[in-house]
């Protein structure tokens, strides 16, 4: 049953973090950003940081790695709102 469970949080884990893969393309290709929230993608990054910090006080890896992936794409696309007002 432990390993059905890993597998459900991997196909989880592996949506949500790769979601964010082509909006930052598109954002990279158009540089344009005016459809997405300066607030937003700021408090999207700092709780993607905390659950990153959140997976390494626990020590799972699985929690630790997808949101470190998917806070590198969040840091990205805030970066280049800033960038691309």
């Amino acid at each position: 049953m432990a390993a059905w469970f890993e597998s459900v949080g991997t196909v989880a884990a592996v949506c949500t973090t790769l979601c964010w893969l082509p909006q930052s393309i598109k954002i990279i290709r158009e540089k344009r950003t005016e459809g997405i929230s300066l607030i937003t993608q700021s408090v999207f990054t700092f709780g993607t940081a905390m659950w990153a910090l959140y997976g390494f006080l626990l020590n799972n890896r699985p929690v630790m790695g997808a949101n470190l992936v998917t806070l590198f794409f969040a840091v990205t696309m805030l970066i280049l709102k800033i960038r691309y007002p």
